[in-house]
C-alpha cells in the first residue's frame, strides 16, 4: 500500500535511508527538517507498506516552478516489485497536480544501479549540468 509519508513514518524511513546505499544523510534529514520539508510540499511525498512495515519511501517536493526527488529507497527484500515505479508515478502525479512540468533528481556519480534504474523509467542523465553545494552557518551558531 502506498500512503502519504506522514512524521509517524520518519523512523522506519530513516532507518530504510541508513541501510540503502546511495541514500546520502545529513543535516537535512533531522526529524525538524524532514517535518518542514513535509509541510512546505503537502501531499507529495510518499512511502509503502507491507502490512506495518515501512518498504519504500520518496521525498518529493518543489520550488514552485521545478520538482525535486529526494530519497527514493526501498527495502532490498522488496526490490524489483515496481514498488519504486509506483512512487514516483505517485510523487510526480502529486507534483503535476502542483502545476509542475519538468522534475530533477540528484544521484551520486558511482550510483550505477540507480542510474540504471532511472534511465530505464525514461530519465535523462544529464552531462551538461554540474551541482555546486555550500553548508552555511550563521552567527548564532545554526547551520544548514
Amino acid at each position: 500500500m502506498i500512503t502519504e509519508f506522514t512524521m509517524n513514518h520518519y523512523e522506519a524511513a530513516f532507518a530504510l535511508w541508513q541501510v540503502t546505499p546511495g541514500v546520502g544523510l545529513s543535516s537535512a534529514d533531522e526529524p525538524a527538517a524532514i517535518q518542514a520539508y513535509l509541510a512546505r510540499n503537502p501531499g507529495t511525498s510518499f512511502v509503502a507498506l507491507d502490512q506495518d512495515r515501512l518498504v519504500g519511501t520518496i521525498l518529493c517536493g518543489h520550488d514552485g516552478r521545478r520538482g525535486f526527488i529526494h530519497h527514493l529507497a526501498v527495502d532490498q527484500a522488496y526490490r524489483r516489485r515496481g514498488i519504486a515505479t509506483q512512487l514516483v508515478a505517485r510523487g510526480l502525479a502529486a507534483l503535476h497536480t502542483t502545476g509542475i512540468q519538468k522534475c530533477h533528481l540528484f544521484i551520486f556519480g558511482g550510483n550505477q544501479m540507480g542510474v540504471a534504474f532511472w534511465q530505464n523509467n525514461g530519465w535523462e542523465l544529464r552531462q551538461d549540468v554540474r551541482i555546486m553545494s555550500k553548508s552555511m552557518e550563521f552567527d548564532d551558531g545554526s547551520s544548514c
